[in-house]
């Protein structure tokens, strides 16, 4: 299978919380860090999701939010990873962050280079990834 999401994470599922129209589906990456995503009930089903089933979680790049070390704000994203920068390849406009999760799970973000610049981003800085749930598309090998 090739798509275009930078973000390709595999994973079982550790929780589903049913709602009317929604699901929230917790996603257990190798190293044991986790993964929320919001799909609707009828994914759910057609999926096949269950706890301890397989699935992988694409996330495009752009999608993910760059935080440096320290920031003394709570956000409404429920996925909020926090890493090491372990790659930093700046374009002639954006740059690629990889952060390296405390599980070993990297997560890919293109961002400005402006923001790199700005958050003082460098290789082995802590960082952190910020990725609304609903930004976190699931599937399953058929």
């Amino acid at each position: 299978m090739k798509v275009g999401a930078r973000n390709v994470f595999e994973g079982i599922v550790s929780g589903i919380t049913a709602g009317a129209v929604n699901a929230e589906i917790e996603l257990t990456l190798a190293g044991g860090d986790k993964l929320i995503a919001i799909i609707t009930e009828a994914s759910v089903k057609g999926l096949g999701l269950a706890v301890g089933s397989k699935a992988l979680a694409f996330v495009k790049a752009p999608w993910v939010i760059v935080l440096g070390e320290d920031v003394p704000i709570r956000f409404s994203a429920r996925n909020q990873l926090a890493g090491t920068v372990s790659a930093l390849t700046k374009g002639a406009v954006n740059s690629d962050v990889k952060i390296k999760l405390a599980g070993g799970t990297e997560v890919h973000a293109v961002i400005t280079n402006d923001a790199v610049s700005e958050l003082a981003l460098a290789v082995g800085k802590p960082a952190s990834a910020l990725i609304k749930a609903s930004h976190v598309v699931l599937g399953v090998s058929a």
